[in-house]
């Protein structure tokens, strides 16, 4: 079957470290001249929407809002149509893209890459809530992701499980590997997943996630948080594991 449509991961696979990976650029454009649409699906929580465009298109890329799906905005439509107010356990640069949110409803528990702000006070404001009967949404569960300084650090995951652990209560996951996080993302280009291909660094959220959602093909890359053995400790397996974003492009188009 033809891939009709496109998902790219950002951190590890575009950039890493603040910088663009190498023939990245190049990749992306080569798809463009393919005529297959493509989505960032992020689960970059630390930074807003705006702020990765712009970044992006420091480094050379070129993405219009409408190719980003950020969890923060899956969080926005959630709160929207459940009728709910957000509690904020994110980092402090994310609060923009909640500014739209209504307040005086009843609470849910947003949790993102809050980052030196996971405090314990925090934390604890957070757990209070969730006992007195808010839900418990999560932007998103991965396990680590690569810092700035190259090395591995602890992401949101563990701090949604220590509020899970903590009060009984299980997290809406909202990003990645929500199906519907997917599903939004394909239909917006008009697609099914089984239409789609995906193209990430984390062998859990990214692909074993995209394929369980039914993506037809996910390509693994050897960049960003990628470690020798990723792609056998996690089902699905990659469709196939390659060395960088040129490498899955030629296979796509191939």
């Amino acid at each position: 079957m033809a891939i009709r449509g496109v998902l790219v991961d950002i951190a590890g696979v575009l950039t890493d470290q603040g910088k663009a990976i190498h023939g990245a650029v190049s990749a992306i454009e080569e798809l463009r001249r393919a005529g297959i649409p493509m989505r960032l699906v992020t689960n970059t929580t630390s930074r807003p929407r705006q702020r990765l465009l712009d970044e992006l298109s420091q480094l050379g890329f070129e993405f219009d809002e409408t190719e980003l799906f950020t969890p923060a905005g899956a969080a926005v439509a959630y709160l929207s149509r459940h009728e709910l107010s957000p509690h904020l356990l994110i980092h402090p640069d994310l609060d923009e893209d909640f500014a739209g949110c209504v307040e005086g409803r009843n609470p849910a528990v947003v949790v993102g890459d809050a980052g030196e702000f996971f405090t314990y006070d925090r934390l604890n404001a957070a757990f209070r809530e969730i006992c007195a009967g808010a839900p418990l949404l999560a932007l998103a569960m991965n396990r680590t992701f690569r810092d700035r300084n190259g090395e591995l650090s602890i992401d949101a995951g563990a701090f949604v499980h220590a509020l899970e652990y903590a009060s009984g209560s299980k997290p809406v996951v909202l990003g990645k590997p929500a199906l519907q996080f997917f599903e939004l993302a394909a239909r917006s280009m008009g697609c099914v997943l089984s239409d789609c291909a995906m193209i990430g660094d984390d062998a859990e959220a990214d692909i074993a996630g995209a394929l369980k959602a039914g993506i037809t093909a996910a390509h693994l890359v050897r960049t960003g948080k990628y470690r020798q053995g990723d792609e056998t400790r996690f089902k699905p397996v990659p469709t196939a594991v390659v060395a960088d974003v040129i490498e899955a492009v030629e296979r796509i188009l191939g």
